[in-house]
């Protein structure tokens, strides 16, 4: 069990099981739980923060452990009701980065320019200084790394970044807002449930080399710095369909066409907080319109789900009127939003 819990990120929310010493005068029961954040860990505790106050577990006596979902902060469905900051918080870690640094409760992400996800700051919570200076010295650590400074202001769907203090500050100092986000929820019993069918889809705890060279085929990648934000979260789950996988008779297609084992859709799941994080999600060209897309996804949610994982995300820009359909049809709703707003120039 000791690898279960050395898994378990410090700061998440976690339940854990383990043995009392004696069974319970009152009820007889032999196992007690634990809900909480996990604030430290060494080789032979674990201490949870509680809602009655800290528990200080001792490892050798847990025999179950996982992380679960922040605490709800609001009425409405499981997948609504996190606070925007909340789920801002729950999202960071399901896409990774090459390198991370705190600014308080801020995080500084850069991964040699490789998406904007992994070269931005997630500006929630307080930085521990005054909101000038905190600016500042981002622009300082991006400024060191040859990167322009770039902040992901998250707010309600269709909020104007200068109704936000970060945000107008960043735009008096005449940064830029670049594209705007939507934040998609849902549960992933719902998502599993809308699989429209199709091939066989293979999935993956680490990125296969034949995964990593259709990735290329989508954007511009960096060597290294690419490798390390895909597998930079606490867990992943890589998905893939080949002509192979059954798509052969469903599409018609030649023995000789349908030999290739290169991968024609893609989908990557990033594990953290207890929810799972869509992205990479992408279909070769040629197989598009087939709702290879939507099958994938409904499998890698269907897969989240028969691991525990009641809960999935995923961004996609608000002008993708494609993808958003496609979405909208397997069940997730707008959560929030986010703008990156963007220095004009390297500091």
């Amino acid at each position: 069990m000791s690898d279960l819990v050395a898994a378990l990120p410090v700061g998440s929310r976690v339940v854990v099981r383990w043995q009392l010493e004696a069974p319970d005068a009152a009820t007889g029961a032999t196992l007690t739980d634990a809900v909480g954040t996990l604030t430290t860990r060494d080789d032979e505790t674990l201490t949870v923060d509680t809602s009655r106050g800290p528990v200080v577990i001792d490892r050798r006596r847990v025999v179950a452990a996982k992380e679960v979902p922040p605490r709800p902060s609001r009425r409405g469905a499981a997948h609504l009701a996190l606070t925007v900051a909340d789920l801002q918080r729950v999202m960071m870690p399901s896409w990774g980065a090459a390198e991370r640094e705190s600014l308080g409760d801020w995080t500084l992400r850069a991964s040699s320019g490789f998406t904007q996800r992994g070269n931005s700051v997630v500006p929630v919570g307080d930085p521990g200084v005054p909101l000038a200076d905190a600016v500042a010295r981002a622009e300082g650590w991006y400024a060191a790394r040859g990167l322009p400074a770039k902040f992901a202001v998250a707010g309600p769907q269709g909020f104007d970044p200068a109704d936000d203090p970060l945000g107008a500050l960043l735009l008096s100092r005449g940064y830029t807002v670049g594209s705007v986000t939507l934040a998609l929820t849902a549960t992933t019993a719902a998502v599993a449930a809308a699989d429209p069918g199709g091939p066989a889809v293979v999935t993956h705890a680490e990125p296969t080399e034949a995964w990593l060279a259709a990735y290329r085929r989508t954007r511009a990648t960096v060597p290294g710095a690419t490798e390390a934000v895909l597998t930079g979260s606490p867990r992943q789950v890589f998905g893939h369909v080949t002509p192979g996988g059954g798509l052969s008779q469903q599409l018609g297609l030649r023995a000789s066409d349908a030999a290739g084992t290169a991968p024609i859709a893609l989908g990557r799941l990033g594990i953290a907080h207890g929810w799972a994080g869509l992205g990479a999600v992408w279909t070769d060209p040629a197989y598009r319109g087939r709702g290879l897309a939507a099958h994938l996804t409904a499998r890698l949610a269907a897969q989240a789900a028969n691991d525990g994982i009641r809960l999935l995300h995923l961004q996609v820009e608000d002008d993708n009127a494609a993808a958003l359909a496609l979405y909208r049809r397997l069940g997730l709703d707008v959560h929030s939003s986010y703008a990156y707003l963007t220095s004009p120039e390297t500091r």
